[in-house]
């Protein structure tokens, strides 16, 4: 059963995070706004002189000061809004630095196109020249971009729509986190358990499906509460993505997403073609959660609740740190050490507490150590949160100190092999030590559960936007309505004929955050494949993966990042790697049904 939460300043200040890498408090954060305008003239100073090397660097330079000063802002006051979304001072702080932000974006909007608008010859000596051997990935990447990139008025005008653009997500995350609440439910013994949005998945966690199935009508019935906004703010969020597509001429705003990261739209297309190959093994593991809990019908809350006894088990703070420190082990001593520093040098804020911001992120800055928000509950899952959020930290505190700043910065693409390689590395550490049959269920549930909700859950998510996004563009309606049957249907597609379809199910699009960040999810299922590839290989090679794989987590953004996989031994161009991890996948499962096999022999 859930526990009541806590109000902030009833948690320990040991569980929490401390801020003060990126500045002392509040008063020290208002120091440094007041400083900003000052470098965003600077930056913006430049307009009108941007045709030699030496001029063009000097503002990539000014750039990226300014850059560096606009994310410790943005990052202090994001998270410290996160801390608690009622506070009326934090949301304050985080909507003037996100202002900021956006008039930075529009004061300095004329670079690109004034960069650009110089000859071909001109650029590539450019490119080329001395000067620029700091910059000069910048360079070809801007290049990249030429036939993309409007007038300078043009960048101008479309930069100052940032906070427009925006709207959309702000509104949802406001409803979501602030505004949207549930009614109590009770559990099989007629207990009262408060349903939040921080708990709900520990709530679908339960054995008891009394509680599982009422915190599931409970939560659902306050998202179709308000599902008109949810989609009103869905809608604009793809008007806005689908509107700047068109003005910079690409063919959809697909295009325009994967384009960023220099990502062929084929990669997109091999990964749902790839997981839906292999629709048979997910039907598989719905039957055999099915047999597991012995239920006439599986529905949508029965998804997440414990396949063995083994998998009820609690555990501390302090026993989920040592479980990570020792899964990572075999990435060597220098990782490790730093992993513990992390974990006891006040990187994370461990705990719910109300009005917190749910989920988890790692977070933080090229002048910061990371940062990690947890909402730590006890469970399996929140240990491979751990690991998770680790994992990306690690790849940031390895490309701030090999990179410069302006190469620091990891793209998304490859960000959540870090991550999700650090989970896999558990699971397999605790399946080896595992004795008891009840708690390897349990284990190879978690693993399982990996490939579900990271591979099909977020491959089924990607072709929800891809579909959205192109209703959007042939001018088709995006009403609650038309949202929900696109859902439903995949939802359907996806679990096979053993999942019944509460109406519930339908909505549960409007849960998503990541929607409002386009085309970002279809990287979780990629990088889970590659980081099936990278753990494979670190348990299985050793020294040589090992290298590779920590120098891939020093390149940050570098290079491009196929490349930067490539480097890694993971080649995302070809369907290999899906194909490879979902063969992971039916082994996983294999041994599972094997395991129940024998348990019931």
């Amino acid at each position: 059963m859930a526990e009541t939460l806590k109000e902030r300043d009833e948690i320990r200040e040991e569980d929490k995070w401390d801020l003060s890498s990126l500045f002392a408090g509040d008063e020290e954060w208002e120091k440094a706004f007041a400083g900003l305008d000052a470098k965003i003239e600077k930056a913006a100073s430049f307009r009108g002189s941007l045709s030699d090397a030496a001029a063009i660097r000097d503002f990539f330079e000014a750039e990226t000061e300014l850059d560096r000063s606009l994310s410790d802002l943005f990052a202090y006051a994001s998270m410290r809004r996160d801390e608690d979304t009622r506070r009326p001072e934090s949301q304050s702080m985080y909507s003037r630095a996100y202002a900021k932000y956006i008039k930075a974006a529009s004061d300095t909007a004329f670079g690109s196109p004034e960069i650009l608008s110089l000859s071909e010859e001109k650029l590539r000596e450019i490119t080329d020249a001395p000067e620029m051997a700091d910059y000069r990935y910048t360079m070809v990447r801007l290049l990249q971009e030429k036939a993309h990139t409007l007038t300078a008025s043009e960048e101008k005008l479309l930069s100052g729509f940032g906070e427009v653009f925006a709207a959309p997500r702000e509104t949802a995350e406001s409803l979501q986190n602030a505004d949207l609440v549930f009614d109590s439910v009770t559990d099989g013994e007629g207990r009262e358990t408060e349903v939040t949005g921080a708990g709900y998945i520990l709530l679908q966690s339960s054995p008891d499906r009394v509680l599982r199935e009422n915190s599931f009508r409970s939560f659902y019935r306050g998202y179709r509460q308000h599902i008109n906004t949810f989609a009103a703010a869905y809608t604009g969020a793809v008007k806005a993505a689908t509107a700047e597509a068109a003005a910079r001429h690409y063919r959809s705003s697909r295009e325009m997403y994967m384009a960023r990261e220099n990502i062929p739209e084929e990669v997109y297309d091999n990964l749902i073609a790839s997981v839906r190959r292999h629709m048979p093994l997910m039907y598989r593991y719905a039957a055999l959660r099915k047999k597991i809990l012995g239920v006439d019908e599986l529905h949508y809350y029965d998804l997440y609740a414990p396949l063995s006894a083994g998998g009820s088990r609690k555990y501390t703070y302090d026993q989920a740190k040592q479980m990570v420190l020792d899964a990572v082990a075999p990435l060597g001593a220098d990782y490790v050490n730093t992993v513990r520093e992390g974990l006891e040098s006040h990187w994370i804020d461990v705990y719910p507490n109300r009005g917190k911001r749910g989920g988890a992120y790692s977070g933080g800055t090229y002048d910061s150590n990371p940062y990690i928000l947890l909402n730590f509950t006890g469970t399996l899952d929140s240990v491979s949160t751990i690991a998770h959020e680790m994992g990306h930290s690690m790849q940031t505190w390895l490309s701030n100190r090999k990179q410069p700043p302006q190469y620091a910065e990891y793209t998304i693409f490859v960000a959540e092999v870090a991550s999700t390689c650090n989970e896999n590395l558990l699971i397999e550490q605790l399946l080896q030590k595992c004795t008891d049959p009840a708690e390897k269920l349990s284990l190879l549930n978690q693993y399982l559960e990996g490939f579900k909700g990271t591979v099909y859950r977020q491959t089924m998510f990607a072709e929800f936007e891809k579909e959205a996004h192109a209703m959007a563009e042939r001018g088709e309606a995006l009403n609650a309505s038309a949202l929900n049957k696109l859902y439903g249907g995949l939802v359907r597609d996806y679990f096979g004929p053993d999942l019944v379809m509460d109406d519930e199910v339908a909505c549960e699009w409007a849960r998503i955050p990541h929607f409002y960040s386009p085309f970002y999810v279809y990287k979780y299922a990629t990088s889970y494949s590659a980081a099936v590839a990278v753990s494979e290989a670190v348990l299985n090679d050793g020294a040589p993966a090992v290298e590779r794989y920590l120098d891939f987590l020093s390149m940050g953004g570098s290079r491009d990042p196929l490349d930067e996989l490539k480097s890694a031994g993971v080649d995302l161009g070809t369907p290999e790697p899906i194909d490879r991890a979902l063969e992971k996948f039916g082994k996983v499962l294999d041994e599972a049904e094997k395991l129940v096999c024998d348990m019931k022999a």
